[in-house]
């Protein structure tokens, strides 16, 4: 979907979203998303080590975490610095 097609639905202003509450990203989760699986009722917005925050600043610690790529945690010093390394030789080639 366009910034045009989603400012035509209302949900963007001049490229800035018009609602920024947990049910408003849980709703477009639920019209746009790819439902690879059920995912949780919560938004996150920032993390940091084990803890994750969701956009009403609630504090969670994140069990999920091994699941994925994040088995070290969210935001690891020294993994954001490789990667920010890296990305100023070469961002990514196919």
């Amino acid at each position: 979907m366009t910034i045009k097609q989603l400012e035509q639905e209302g949900v963007l202003d001049n490229g800035t979203l018009v609602d920024t509450t947990a049910a408003h990203f849980i709703e477009l989760e639920d019209a746009y998303g790819a439902r690879n699986y059920h995912p949780l009722d919560v938004v996150i917005s920032d993390s940091d080590g084990v803890w994750v925050y969701d956009v009403e600043g609630n504090k969670y610690l994140d069990c999920l975490s091994a699941y994925s790529a994040v088995s070290q945690g969210h935001c690891h010093p020294a993994i954001r610095q490789a990667a920010v390394e890296q990305m100023g030789r070469v961002t990514l080639t196919s």
